[in-house]
């Protein structure tokens, strides 16, 4: 059995419960494909899991779904770009040399050298104009942003005021440019820190939390969405018009993923309606660093995490 290198959540705690070790290769089935990982991302997402980072219940239900005192899929991360190895002889959709990039959900699995994918799995073409990194960086923002986009329906009722709170996470940062490829009308909630990152997205409209208290204001929106989970719909309340819809990644609404929700990343970054949001890159063996930045909550955008060069 060939080995390869993998991160290994050891056991719930701070990043340095993360440790680089020699695991097996994966082999293929028949309706499988390896990948050799270029890049993957240190999400907020990620630092949850490894840190056990909810409150109350929560707690209770994550160690039931991921493990008692460990993740029972040791190898966390969920998203990768990279390149075809080998492909499982019913594999019809990608052969050996493509470039591709997708999302495991709770499969985890993205923190090593090499994974097996189901060809029907959430996996893609990379966009042809993006490097390993680029397309690493949109897909958990980019996929979380889709999926509570399309429950607003703003693809169906187009010019609608929107309000993004937090607007320079990977989350927030695809949340804009998303809602405006649909014509919307984006206001944006962020710090001082953050405002010319914003500013290069497209936006005028910025509300400044560090400022002012955006409760506080007289406009009213559509849609609402949280993208850092930081407030209730009950705290917005008075900013939603009368059918207004607000949703937050601080909820138990479980953002799923899809092909189809790749295909559209591909389009927009292709098309150059979607930028690539990277904050800081890091190395395969400097995962702890990676998780520490992370856990500042100071990131912008995506940190990317390089496997293999």
């Amino acid at each position: 059995m060939k080995l390869m290198k993998a991160v290994i959540c050891t056991k719930y705690g701070p990043p340095d419960v993360l440790q680089v070790q020699s695991v097996n290769k994966p082999i293929p089935n028949d309706d499988e494909v390896l990948v050799r990982i270029i890049s993957t991302a240190v999400n907020s997402g990620d630092t949850r899991v490894r840190g056990l980072a909810v409150e109350g219940f929560m707690k209770i239900l994550m160690r039931l779904v991921l493990g008692f005192s460990k993740p029972r899929k040791p190898i966390l991360g969920t998203v990768y770009s990279g390149i075809v190895e080998d492909a499982g002889t019913n594999v019809l959709k990608f052969k050996k040399g493509d470039n591709v990039f997708g999302m495991t959900g709770f499969n985890f699995g993205t923190y090593a050298e090499y994974i097996t994918i189901k060809e029907k799995g959430t996996i893609a073409l990379m966009p042809s104009n993006a490097t390993y990194d680029e397309a690493a960086s949109l897909i958990f923002g980019g996929q979380t942003a889709i999926y509570f986009i399309e429950k607003a329906k703003l693809s169906e009722n187009k010019a609608q005021k929107v309000l993004i709170i937090g607007g320079t996470g990977s989350v927030g940062s695809a949340a804009i440019q998303i809602a405006q490829y649909h014509g919307a009308d984006v206001t944006v909630v962020c710090s001082s820190e953050g405002k010319s990152l914003v500013e290069n997205l497209g936006i005028s409209k910025i509300i400044l939390y560090d400022k002012e208290d955006f409760s506080k204001q007289t406009n009213t929106y559509d849609f609402i969405f949280d993208a850092v989970g930081k407030t209730t719909k009950k705290q917005c309340q008075s900013l939603l018009n009368k059918e207004g819809i607000y949703k937050t990644v601080g909820s138990l609404e479980y953002a799923s993923e899809s092909q189809e929700q790749l295909e559209l990343l591909k389009m927009l970054y292709e098309t150059g309606k979607l930028k690539a949001t990277i904050d800081r890159t890091y190395s395969f063996d400097n995962i702890v660093e990676a998780h520490e930045y992370v856990d500042t909550g100071r990131k912008k955008g995506n940190v990317i995490l390089n496997v293999t060069e």
